[in-house]
């Protein structure tokens, strides 16, 4: 049986060894696409339903709430993708999220006090 190391390499010469990407972490991505693409959906039934069966502010707020929804479906979608890109790379950054749930909530709230100052002021 040898003593030398397993691998060895020349001084000042790297040695590259291959990381595996569990598929697990590309389901995860996934996952959180599609339970974003859920909110809109929702979001969207919400604003379909204001411009079916409301008047001149449900209307108004019906586009609000289609804006934020299609807002929020491009955004899903940039992350997936940046997301996908960076693991199939084995990227090592964070691929946490801190500015769409902070974004939504606020145009969110936005929406719904522009739909309550309407409806106060009618």
């Amino acid at each position: 049986m040898s003593t030398a190391p397993l691998l060895q390499s020349a001084p000042g010469k790297r040695i590259a060894l291959p990381t595996r990407v569990e598929p697990k972490v590309f389901f995860a991505n996934e996952r959180t696409f599609l339970s974003w693409l859920n909110f809109t959906v929702i979001l969207g039934g919400l604003a379909v339903g204001l411009l079916n069966f409301g008047d001149r502010v449900g209307r108004i707020s019906a586009g609000m709430f289609t804006l934020v929804a299609m807002a929020t479906m491009g955004y899903a979608l940039v992350t997936y993708h940046w997301r996908a890109a960076a693991i199939r790379k084995r990227g090592s950054g964070p691929y946490d999220d801190r500015f769409g749930p902070t974004m939504l909530c606020i145009f969110l709230l936005a929406a719904v006090v522009v739909n309550f100052v309407l409806r106060m002021a009618q």
